[in-house]
């Protein structure tokens, strides 16, 4: 063979390579897009059941076609706070599961001729393509994007398979496979090597896959490769788990542990078996083969350590000590724990977590809201003193989600996923200004305190109904963007129609308190600075509902 001809192997297998990523790839993208709310839904099933966990982390790993995703996804979910670790062990046994998915497809090929994918994938390609450039329905071009990319898939697949058929006879081949299946460790470090470049262990068992069909792979060699493939598809996680906390640490050490555990008892059971059947282990495997025992191999790992999964949280612990306590975090350093990088592998995810981070920025500026009316009511300097220094962490929380919110709207997002990001960035400019009208009442009650200013009783009372009922307008609003209820959003109509009318009606009351010598002018300032900063915040209150009602039909 010559130099020529190992040159156009490499590059027709690299680009059929290329193609087979890319369409898996793709076909995740849209699959993801098409589950929608489902992938959102997901996320409130983690709970300490770790069945569902299990369930839940197949799922996901079926959907987004990539159990190194998955796991990634896990670490920054136990890093941002969101996960347990017991939580996580279950979702880390489903990916793993959920991954054999990848070569079920891949095995298709030797189903039979009509069945056979890479027979009908132009013709789904094309239909793809045709549905992509004519569909206005966002759903038919997320569905066109599936299709394309298993036709893509296949088609990389084919390009892969074709270029290694003539050379199945070359000594090269078959002197590789039998230098590997004779030594075991040998063959899993090469699966656990190759599957570690490329980051992807259902990209490298199709790869495995290819080679048996062209008849190339024993049975020997193809089950320790497998084996080495399972544990280097943890390099992803534990690459991830870097800068990360020491229980994100954890979760990336859970993964590795459970795989190579799994490949250790696996590996000594095949070993014994092909020992004792050498012609077995000799004899050529096929693609179906390869499947069949990559999915025996993760679901029976998974059913043997499911009992010991506490156990294999205490050893994480033994080897990544996470018992000191680190320095108290304060707000800005919680958020930007949860808006964690890690998050973004999955985009339904992301733009959920994101939703959580701006109800929890708008639950800071409800509290500060709460006490600058305090102050301002009762001349508190302390608490006048305190809104002034949590106004500098809403502005920091404004900046850390923009900037979250910038990198999530630069990913493969649905129509309506793009708008909720979109309207995300309008709210938390609107949290942003109630928390500037928050700061507004704070300084207010400061001057108040420095003139020594008494409001009359009648003002009082005005002053606290109306405050009251601005600040509950943005109370509800948050509730509303955190829920979608409908009665939130009438009732912050509700209000805000109720504090514009007040503030007319107490600027004229106050207006006349003034010109009757029962307060003074400069009381009458303050009052009417106040309302006026009142008002807009039921305005801003407003504003953030009605985002909410273009996104969504509301939930009764």
């Amino acid at each position: 063979m010559s130099a020529i001809e190992i040159l156009e192997i490499l590059f027709v297998f690299a680009g059929g390579l290329g193609m087979f990523l890319y369409g898996m790839n793709l076909m995740g993208d849209g699959l993801q897009k098409s589950a929608g709310n489902k992938m959102k839904r997901l996320l409130g099933y983690l709970t300490n059941n770790r069945i569902i966990a299990i369930l839940v982390g197949t799922l996901v790993t079926g959907i987004i076609q990539s159990s190194s995703a998955t796991t990634v996804m896990v670490v920054g979910f136990v890093n941002a706070g969101i996960l347990s670790l017991v939580q996580a062990v279950g979702v880390i046994m489903g990916a793993n599961i959920g991954t054999t998915v990848t070569a079920w497809l891949v095995s298709m090929n030797e189903w039979g001729s009509v069945l056979k994918p890479e027979f009908f994938a132009p013709a789904l390609i094309a239909i793809g393509a045709f549905i992509l450039l004519l569909a206005k329905d966002q759903k038919k071009k997320d569905i066109a994007e599936i299709i394309i990319g298993f036709g893509i898939l296949f088609i990389g697949l084919k390009f892969m398979s074709d270029v290694i058929k003539p050379y199945s006879d070359s000594p090269i081949f078959s002197n590789a496979f039998r230098v590997l299946g004779k030594n075991p460790l040998l063959g899993i470090l090469v699966g656990a090597i190759v599957t570690a470049i490329i980051q992807s262990s259902s990209a490298s068992v199709g790869i495995l896959q290819t080679l048996a069909m062209a008849g190339v792979v024993n049975w020997n060699s193809a089950i320790f490769i497998t084996l080495g493939q399972n544990i280097g598809t943890c390099i992803t996680a534990l690459l991830s788990s870097v800068g990360a906390n020491k229980t994100a640490k954890r979760a990336a050490f859970i993964h590795l542990s459970f795989n190579v555990i799994g490949a250790t008892i696996f590996g000594a059971i095949m070993f014994i078996i092909f020992q004792i059947n050498q012609e077995f282990a000799a004899s050529n495997i096929n693609s179906i083969e390869i499947s069949v025992f990559h999915t025996i191999f993760n679901v029976s790992n998974t059913i043997i350590l499911f009992p010991f999964a506490n156990w294999l949280v205490k050893l994480s612990g033994v080897f990544i000590d996470d018992s000191k306590v680190e320095q108290t975090e304060d707000e800005v350093h919680i958020t930007l724990r949860h808006l964690d990088e890690r998050i973004l592998e999955t985009p339904s995810f992301a733009v959920e977590n994101s939703v959580k981070e701006v109800v929890h920025m708008g639950q800071i500026t409800l509290n500060n809201a709460r006490e600058a009316v305090e102050a301002l009511l009762k001349n508190n300097k302390e608490k006048a003193e305190k809104v002034l220094e949590v106004e500098k962490v809403i502005d920091s929380h404004q900046k850390i989600i923009t900037e979250y919110l910038v990198k999530i709207n630069n990913l493969s997002l649905t129509e309506k996923q793009h708008k909720l990001v979109n309207d995300l960035f309008y709210t938390i400019t609107n949290i942003e200004r109630v928390g500037d009208h928050a700061e507004n009442l704070a300084e207010l009650a400061l001057e108040k305190i420095k003139n020594n200013i008494m409001l009359s009783e009648s003002a009082y009372e005005e002053l606290k109904d109306i405050c009251n009922k601005a600040v509950d307008s943005f109370e509800y609003a948050i509730r509303a963007r955190e829920t979608e209820n409908v009665e939130y959003i009438r009732e912050v109509e509700r209000l805000e129609d109720i504090v514009d009318d007040m503030k007319d009606t107490l600027r004229q009351r106050h207006i006349d308190r003034l010109s009757q010598g029962l307060c003074t002018s400069e009381n009458g300032v303050i009052f009417i600075d106040a309302l006026i900063n009142l008002e807009r915040i039921s305005d801003h209150s407003l504003n953030i509902v009605n985002y909410v009602e273009s996104e969504f039909q509301p939930r009764n």
